[in-house]
């Protein structure tokens, strides 16, 4: 019984590796941005030092590589913003060495530039599941609600319109259930569960100060 159980583990060991590495190649030819009617362009992190314009984007080829070193994909990927808008310019991120937050004067140059209106992106956790920058022209969008089960974070969805109007749509975190206590078995798990979860998971630190739970400013409450 013991050899076959270990046999099957390193099956499903095996199997795992597969589906992991076959999910990985299809991400490598996926979309990194997109546009709405020539108008909002939508990506994961930000335009970072490199980006200037759609066409650079539009040029990165297929399948990608971290291994090619881009540094437009590095920003495209792993830039954010920085802390408000009066702060301008490049700055270092503290995500890593090489990474940059960009400022609002970044944002206001690359649309006018490319004769845009929005940009959305997502990559932090903002508290209200939504964020405007650079005066409204870059929003954060990030939809998990009480992001890794620690953060008690609003999430949201844009809806844009017609005339590309942008409304957001928020998702109000689930409260704690009334009844659970908190030495049951159920919630010793779950918490190991999430505990060993966050270990592995790449630091998203949340953007701005977060709130008070019961802070009825929040437009988690709206």
């Amino acid at each position: 019984m013991e050899n076959t159980a270990n046999k099957c583990h390193f099956q499903g060991e095996s199997d795992g590796i597969w589906a992991w590495t076959r999910f990985n190649q299809l991400f490598n030819y996926l979309p990194l941005a997109a546009l709405i009617e020539k108008k909002i362009i939508c990506m994961h992190g930000g335009i970072g030092r490199s980006i200037t314009s759609v066409e650079q984007i539009e040029k990165l080829e297929r399948p990608i590589t971290m291994d090619a070193g881009s540094i437009i994909l590095m920003d495209l990927l792993w830039s954010d913003p920085t802390e408000n808008d009066s702060v301008e310019g490049l700055r270092p991120n503290a995500r890593g060495p090489g990474l940059v937050t960009f400022g609002p004067d970044r944002v206001s140059d690359f649309c006018k530039k490319n004769k845009l209106q929005l940009i959305i992106r997502a990559h932090e956790c903002v508290m209200d599941g939504f964020e405007r920058f650079a005066q409204g022209q870059l929003i954060t969008l990030f939809s998990a609600t009480n992001y890794c089960g620690t953060a008690n974070n609003a999430g949201a969805i844009l809806v844009v319109g017609r005339g590309l109007v942008v409304v957001p749509k928020l998702i109000h975190p689930l409260p704690p259930p009334l009844q659970s206590p908190e030495t049951s078995p159920e919630r010793i798990t779950d918490d190991t569960w999430m505990q060993e979860l966050n270990i592995q998971r790449p630091p998203t630190p949340t953007r701005g100060r977060p709130q008070s739970e019961l802070d009825r400013n929040s437009l988690a409450y709206i």
